[in-house]
C-alpha cells in the first residue's frame, strides 16, 4: 500500500483540476474553471500557465479534457445546466464538437476520451437536472455517446444507456474494451467494442462501503487503477476483478454520512462538497507520468493543486503521451 506521507503536491492556485493528464514532455493538464473556462499547464517544477478560453459564447465548464494533436483540447462542458464538447485551440479560440444529439442539447457531459482510432467516447452521467438527484443507488440514466468522423459529416449516437452515473471511461491498451466508470452504481464495466459499436455490458467490479469510482487508468500489467471520490480511496483493480486499495485518506464519519444519504437517496452538493482536511482532496482521477510512468498523478474536485506519489508498477501509455503539442510548448517556454 502507498503511503500519505510520500505525497508530494505540484502546482498551485489551481481551479477544479477534476481531470488531469501526463505527457512524455513532463507537462501535466488540468480542466480549470478560471475566467470563462480552458485548462492549466503545469510544469514539471510546479509552474502554471492557464490556457484559458478567449471570448467563448458561454462560460465553459470543463470536466473531463482530452489532448488533440497539435495541442489543441476537447473539452466535456459540465455546466449546471449546459453541457456538450468543445474544441479549445492553442491560440485560446473556442469551437463546439457537439452540441446536440439527435435534435436536442446535449445534457451536462462529464468526459471526453479520444482512442487511437480517432473516435470520441463521450459519458453524460445522468437526465436528471441538478444532476445530484441521480446521486443515488436506484438511478441510472446514464450513457455513453460515440462519435465518429464519416466522409460526410460527424456521426454521433449513443452506444450505452442505462448506466448508474457515468463517469470515466477508456478503451483498453488493445483496443478491445471500452471500460466505464459507474460513480453512483458503483461498478466498474465493460463493453467489447464491436463492428457496430458495442457489445454488451460486462460488470468487472463492484464495490463496497466508500467507494465511488471517478477516474480511471491502465497500468502495464493489464490492471485497471480506479479514484474513488468521498472516501479518497486509490483502487487497483485486476482483470480478473480483484480489488486492492492502494491508497486511502477517508475521514470514517464523513464517509458514513455520505453512505446513509446514498442508501437513502438524499446525497446532494452538501455533503459532496466538503472539502477533506487530509492532503487528499476528493481525488477524482488519475494519470501515470515521469519518464518510465511510474509515477501517480492524482487531479482532484475540491483542491487547488495535483498530488504525486510513486507507484509499483509503470502505466500503460494513454493514446495522447506522444502528441506533438505545437503552439503549446512555446506558450509553455513564454
Amino acid at each position: 500500500m502507498l503511503k500519505l506521507a510520500d505525497i508530494r503536491h505540484l502546482g498551485r492556485g489551481l481551479k477544479r483540476p477534476e481531470c488531469v493528464l501526463a505527457h512524455q514532455s513532463g507537462l501535466f493538464f488540468a480542466a480549470d474553471w478560471s475566467g470563462r473556462g480552458g485548462v492549466s499547464i503545469v510544469t514539471p517544477g510546479g509552474r502554471v500557465v492557464r490556457h484559458l478560453a478567449k471570448d467563448p459564447p458561454r462560460h465553459l465548464h470543463p470536466n473531463g479534457i482530452a489532448l488533440e494533436p497539435g495541442g489543441s483540447f476537447l473539452l466535456a462542458e459540465l455546466g449546471a445546466e449546459t453541457g456538450g464538447i468543445w474544441r479549445l485551440l492553442p491560440d485560446g479560440g473556442v469551437e463546439p464538437v457537439l452540441l446536440e444529439l439527435d435534435g436536442r442539447p446535449l445534457p451536462p457531459a462529464n468526459y471526453v476520451h479520444l482512442d487511437a482510432s480517432g473516435r470520441l467516447w463521450i459519458t453524460v452521467s445522468t437526465r436528471h437536472q441538478p444532476r445530484h438527484r441521480a446521486a443515488r443507488p436506484d438511478v441510472a440514466d446514464g450513457f455513453v455517446v460515440l462519435v465518429e468522423a464519416g466522409p460526410h459529416a460527424v456521426k454521433a449516437r449513443i452506444v450505452a444507456d442505462g448506466l448508474g452515473y457515468t463517469n470515466e471511461c477508456l478503451v483498453s491498451p488493445d483496443g478491445a474494451w471500452l471500460w466505464v466508470n459507474e460513480t453512483f452504481g458503483r461498478r466498474l464495466s465493460r463493453f467489447a467494442l464491436t463492428r457496430d459499436g458495442l457489445g454488451p455490458r460486462q460488470t468487472v467490479a463492484t464495490f463496497g462501503h466508500g467507494t465511488y469510482p471517478d477516474g480511471l487508468a491502465f497500468d502495464a500489467d493489464g490492471a485497471v487503477w480506479i479514484t474513488s471520490i468521498v472516501s479518497n480511496r486509490l483502487i487497483r483493480v485486476d482483470p480478473d476483478g480483484r480489488q486492492t486499495v492502494m491508497l486511502e485518506d477517508a475521514a470514517p464519519d464523513h464517509v458514513a454520512a455520505v453512505e446513509a444519504a446514498w442508501r437513502e437517496g438524499r446525497l446532494d452538493r452538501t455533503l459532496l462538497d466538503r472539502e477533506p482536511t487530509g492532503p487528499l482532496k476528493n481525488i477524482s482521477s488519475l494519470a501515470f507520468c515521469g519518464p518510465e510512468r511510474r509515477t501517480i498523478c492524482l487531479g482532484c474536485l475540491l483542491g487547488d493543486s495535483l498530488a504525486l506519489v510513486e507507484g509499483p508498477v509503470a502505466g500503460a501509455a494513454p493514446v495522447h503521451w506522444t502528441f506533438d503539442l505545437g503552439p503549446l510548448a512555446k506558450e509553455v517556454e513564454g
